[in-house]
Parts: C-alpha cells; sequence; structure tokens
C-alpha cells in the first residue's frame, strides 16, 4: 500500500513538471526559421543549425547573419550566395569552413564587410576574394592560415580594415600598396629572418596602421621574442641582396636595451661580431688541406733530404779523420820529451831534412832542345 502511495507521488510530480514546461514553450516559442527584418536576416539564433546557405530567402536583402552552423562554403554554398547580389554585409563566422576557394564571393560586389573569423580556414586561394572591389572590412582572425599568396588582395583596393589575427602566420609577401588600411596581425608564428622583409618593408613605408604593434612580435627566434617586427633590423638581408632565405646575421637594434642580438648565437655585446659557423667550417677545411699539402711535401722531398744529410755527416766524419792523422803525425815529435837539455845542432836539422821533399839542385846550365846532345 504504502509503495503504492510512493509511485503515485513521482507520477503526480513528474505531471507537473511536465505542465510547466508546456507552459514556458507556449509562453517562449521557439524560432526555427531565420527572422526577416527589413534588408536584415539573422540566421544565428535558430534552434535549426544549418550545414549550408539557405537558398530561400529575400533576393534583395543586404544583410545576412550565418553565424554559429555549419557552413562549410562548398560549391554549391557558392552558387546560392551569388543569387543574394545585394549584400553589403555577409557574417559566416563561427563554421566549419576549411578552405575559401576562388571565386567564393564573385557575384557581391556590393560586398562591404566579411567576417569569416573563428573558423577551421587552412587555405585561402589566390583569386578567393576577386570580384569584392567595394569591400572594406575583412576578418580572417582566429583560423588555421599558415600562408597567402602576395596577390590575394590584389583586387580590394578599397580595403580599410584587414584582420589576421591568431593565425600561424610566418612570413606574408605582400605586393598590394592600399591608400590607407588598418592591420591587425599579431598572434601569429611570425619568423625574424630575411623571409619577413618585405612584409616589413610593406609596414614602414607604405600608409598602414598596424594596431596592437607592440604586441606583434616574432616568436621565432627565442632571443627576438620581446621585438616588434617592425623593429627588427633586416640590413644585412638588403646589403646581401635576399628576400627569402634565411641568414644567420639577422640582428635585431633597439635603443633603449642597447644590445645587438644574432639570429643564430644569441646575444653579443655592441661593436663585437661573433664568427659564425660557416667562418669556423672554412677555417677547419683551410687547416686540413695546409696540413695535406705539407705532408705530400715532405713526403717527395724526404730521399732528396735525407741523402744530403747523410753526405753532410760523411763529409764531416771525413774532415774529423783527416785532422786526427794529422795531430798523430805531427804531435809526437812535437812534444817528444828532451833528453838534456842542450840539443844538437845536427840532430834538429836531420828531423828537418827528414820531411823535407826532395827538389833536384839547379847545375846552372840550361838545356838547348835545338842542340844535339
Amino acid at each position: 500500500m504504502i509503495f503504492r502511495r510512493k509511485i503515485k507521488k513521482i507520477l503526480n510530480m513528474k505531471l507537473a513538471w511536465l505542465l510547466i514546461l508546456v507552459a514556458v514553450l507556449f509562453l517562449y516559442p521557439v524560432n526555427t526559421e531565420c527572422s526577416d527584418t527589413s534588408q536584415t536576416v539573422n540566421c544565428q539564433e535558430v534552434a535549426k543549425i544549418h550545414s549550408s546557405v539557405p537558398s530561400n530567402l529575400n533576393k534583395d536583402i543586404s544583410v545576412l547573419y550565418l553565424s554559429c552552423n555549419h557552413i562549410t562554403l562548398d560549391k554549391n554554398d557558392t552558387v546560392i550566395l551569388c543569387q543574394y547580389n545585394n549584400l553589403s554585409e555577409l557574417y559566416l563566422n563561427n563554421n566549419s569552413i576549411v578552405v575559401v576557394s576562388n571565386y567564393s564571393f564573385g557575384k557581391l560586389s556590393q560586398l562591404k564587410i566579411l567576417d569569416v573569423s573563428n573558423n577551421y580556414i587552412k587555405t585561402v586561394e589566390k583569386a578567393a576574394f576577386a570580384g569584392l572591389n567595394e569591400l572594406q572590412i575583412l576578418n580572417l582572425q582566429n583560423n588555421k592560415i599558415t600562408t597567402l599568396n602576395s596577390d590575394v588582395f590584389a583586387e580590394l583596393n578599397k580595403l580599410k580594415v584587414l584582420n589576421l589575427q591568431n593565425n600561424f602566420l610566418k612570413d606574408f609577401d605582400v605586393e598590394v600598396k592600399f591608400k590607407s588600411i588598418c592591420i591587425k596581425l599579431d598572434g601569429n608564428v611570425w619568423t625574424c629572418s630575411c623571409d619577413l622583409l618585405s612584409l616589413q618593408h610593406w609596414l614602414n613605408s607604405s600608409t598602414v596602421i598596424t594596431e596592437n604593434e607592440n604586441n606583434t612580435m616574432c616568436p621565432i627566434p627565442v632571443t627576438l621574442k620581446e621585438y616588434p617586427i617592425k623593429d627588427t633590423n633586416t640590413l644585412n638581408c638588403k646589403q646581401m641582396g635576399i628576400s627569402g632565405t634565411p641568414v644567420s646575421s639577422f640582428t635585431s637594434m633597439n635603443t633603449t636595451y642597447g644590445t645587438t642580438y644574432n639570429y643564430t648565437n644569441g646575444p653579443a655585446y655592441s661593436g663585437i661580431r661573433r664568427i659564425g659557423k660557416s667562418w669556423t667550417f672554412l677555417m677547419g677545411v683551410l687547416a686540413v688541406i695546409l696540413s695535406t699539402t705539407a705532408l705530400i711535401i715532405a713526403a717527395i722531398k724526404f730521399p732528396t733530404w735525407y741523402r744530403y744529410l747523410k753526405s753532410y755527416n760523411h763529409r764531416r766524419l771525413q774532415e774529423k779523420e783527416e785532422s786526427e792523422l794529422f795531430e798523430e803525425t805531427f804531435t809526437p815529435q812535437l812534444c817528444m820529451p828532451s833528453h838534456t837539455s842542450e840539443t844538437n845542432e845536427e840532430e834538429s836539422i836531420v828531423v828537418f831534412e827528414q820531411f823535407r821533399p826532395y827538389v833536384p839542385e839547379d847545375d846552372g846550365f840550361i838545356e838547348d832542345k835545338y842542340i844535339d846532345p
């Protein structure tokens, strides 16, 4: 009996909650269609999630909100968008776009604001924004863009705001000259090398306003993390005429810190230029070449030098033997002790004559060869 009462009580509570829910839905009905007010269509606050651009909207609308859906901007979406050729504002943020293909907005010649932020965009093709001659604001932030073609913004002559925040850009070769533009570049993985020379030249020489300039830095290399990309010194790149080849001598100068940073070798004191690895390698190769040459020359000349040394030693030995022989010949007579204090003159003469060579005496006669003997 008690068990039945508990079950009945639970069922009554569930019924009460169900009645409350029905009442709420009746008072606040959920909109399942895009709200259409005058020239603006809003499809971002509906219960129905769109996987493609709606095709049943008023073709004369000027503002279209398609945020927070699952639109991929494929070929079918491109065809449908071309029907709304009076659009001046298009919001496709927070969708599932991965690629912005060529001529995706080719028929929207009146478009002034395009927002494709917070998507999964990795590729922006060269002619993705072709035909948007009136575009003034382009938002590409919070995507996964790694590279941009230098001509991707070539036809956007009236562009005033370009947002490229929080992507994966390392460098950007810009060839478009805008009259005046505000650009946001922070949150990317800019690499301070000669590849960045074109972008730096564009930022410094043209009428460009870099928003969050002090936060637009190079995470790579680590030694230049505190320097904005506009302040890095690319003088060495200009002198070598390189635009697109990273070099080890890329430096950054800042008068506040008074320190010179080397791209490869890190910080160095001002006025000191460290020898790079290429110079060390060159010196090592030169040392090996010189030592090898010296060994080859020594191997070739060694027999000659050996014979010369041997003959020199032989001559020295021969001279030494002759000197010893001379001493043995003359020394006994000179050093012979005398038996008597008185020396006989005849003995001295005999000793002298003993070593005197024989010379025939001249008899005073001259031999004439014409006289017969």
